[in-house]
């Protein structure tokens, strides 16, 4: 088989031209399923990237806001109702409440509007939301509700360009009320889940159900996963939880980073597929071009055949030689095609500024269904070569 591999890249060698032509339905086809998987995959790791990795564990609820009877009972984020979703569904680690309020945060003649959020202590460290300097809640601050707050990263920029903001003392303003606040900590710039670390600011649940709004119940309650894979199930059980327990739809809002990242993997590789499927198709078509030019090649090559053949050589023999030719076009036309594919892949994804990601596997997938289409459109050629009669071969008949 080695031998009929060389002698199918002499042959090619002869035929320039007319291999050249063969190659490039192979190439094309190969890199373009290359490139469309590959931006497919860049435009999912830009999903990831936009939302970052932590964060994927947890799943939002908050209070619903399309009902459709209006004697629909409502659901109390209290502490039962915590109680009953531990009991109730599986997979949950920990539920933490939230409370949200627009505040505006003054330091000296700097002000800036913000969505402030009231939270339980371990919250910003459950979310993997790291600082950059300072320090956490503590149980303390939440359980006697101090005047304490974290910044974000752009919000501490506002108001402390020098960075110093940390035993600073800010005016909070919720509502024509205002409160002093010491400034604990300053998150790093990230993004995390459904947390804008960069634009928010947090201070402790506690103090706002004693202060602002002495209420037990929460806006919103976070739930935290076993793992990010159950992060989907747990919110789809929650949801149907809420509304067998209300007696409608629309009780609650669910929200969970991890289940509209799968759903957008699942869209662009919905696409991909499609694409791929259509850019596949120019496989085929060089498929079938490969056939026709092995055709034209084997009746070329009649005497060659024949004096094989007055050799010694067997109709297998002779089967293979052909077969082997054919399959090497691909060969060849599969390694350039994924070679062009990754290079342009690359290019598209730096002009479109995407971080840069390759599915191997659709590389791989491509390569080995070239070489097939070599093979399978090779038969028919080999067939014809191997079925041909010596002493006619000879005569060139």
């Amino acid at each position: 088989m080695f031998e009929d591999f060389i002698d199918a890249l002499q042959n090619f060698r002869r035929n320039k031209t007319r291999t050249f032509l063969s190659l490039l339905g192979v190439i094309i086809g190969v890199a373009s399923v290359i490139v469309i998987t590959s931006m497919g995959e860049s435009s999912t790791q830009q999903i990831k990237d936009t939302f970052g990795s932590s964060g994927l564990d947890v799943v939002s609820v908050s209070s619903g806001f399309m009902r459709r009877k209006r004697s629909a009972a409502t659901i109390q984020f209290n502490e039962s109702f915590r109680e009953e979703l531990f009991g109730q569904i599986r997979n949950i680690k920990k539920i933490w409440y939230k409370n949200t309020l627009n505040a505006t945060l003054s330091y000296n003649d700097t002000s800036s509007t913000v969505n402030c959020s009231a939270i339980e202590t371990g919250y910003l460290e459950m979310y993997g939301l790291s600082l950059n300097y300072g320090r956490y809640f503590s149980v303390t601050d939440n359980e006697e509700g101090c005047q304490k707050i974290i910044l974000g990263s752009n919000i501490a920029t506002a108001l402390f360009p020098a960075g110093d903001g940390e035993g600073k003392y800010i005016l909070v303003t919720n509502n024509k009320v205002s409160f002093s606040f010491q400034v604990i900590g300053v998150l790093n710039e990230q993004t995390s889940g459904m947390e804008d670390a960069k634009n928010s600011a947090f201070i402790p649940l506690g103090f706002y159900t004693k202060k602002i709004k002495p209420n037990p119940n929460a806006d919103t309650i976070m739930i935290q996963t076993t793992s990010p894979e159950k992060a989907t199930s747990v919110a789809t059980a929650v949801e149907e939880y809420c509304n067998k327990l209300t007696g409608t739809e629309y009780s609650v809002n669910v929200l969970s980073m991890q289940t509209m990242i799968e759903q957008m993997n699942s869209i662009t590789t919905t696409m991909s597929v499609m694409l791929s499927a259509i850019a596949a198709i120019s496989l085929i078509v060089g498929g079938i071009g490969i056939m026709n030019i092995m055709i034209v090649t084997v009746t070329e090559r009649k005497q060659e055949i024949g004096i094989r053949k007055a050799l010694g050589a067997s109709s297998g023999d002779i089967r293979r030689q052909f077969l082997v030719e054919s399959a090497a076009i691909t060969l060849i036309g599969g390694s350039v095609g994924c070679f062009s594919g990754i290079l342009i892949s690359i290019a598209v994804e730096y002009a479109r500024s995407l971080s840069y990601a390759i599915s191997w596997q659709s590389c791989a997938i491509a390569f080995i269904f070239s070489v097939f289409v070599g093979i399978f459109f090779g038969m028919n050629p080999a067939a014809r070569a191997a079925k041909l009669d010596p002493v006619l071969a000879l005569a060139g008949d």
